[in-house]
């Protein structure tokens, strides 16, 4: 898939999907941060709230690899349960590398 497949998936514009991409990269390494932390502390409710914001943000732009990974990460932290999501917080962050790359960058 490429940006132009992507943006007329969304609507947009090639140019205002991208300004959008990137605004999801920066806003999606705060939802990380605060995955990752909640991880770290063991509180499923901050990891169920920004995994919800990661699953929403790639949704809106078609990105479904990364709405899938951070949906599954709600669901387990629903549960109480991280099991897994370290593992899967890093299957995200590659993701979004390759959506970098997408960009040309």
């Amino acid at each position: 898939m490429n940006v132009k497949e992507l943006a007329e998936k969304t609507g947009l514009e090639e140019d205002e999907y991208m300004e959008l991409l990137e605004l999801f990269i920066d806003m999606s390494a705060a939802d990380l941060a605060n995955l990752e932390n909640a991880m770290g502390t063991k509180n499923t409710g901050e990891a169920e709230k920004a995994a919800h914001s990661l699953k929403g943000a790639s949704a809106s732009l078609r990105l479904a690899e990364i709405s899938e990974l951070a949906g599954l990460i709600e669901k387990n932290a629903r549960e109480n349960s991280i099991q897994g999501g370290i593992e899967l917080i890093n299957t995200i962050k590659e993701k979004i590398k390759g959506v970098k790359n997408l960009m040309g960058g």
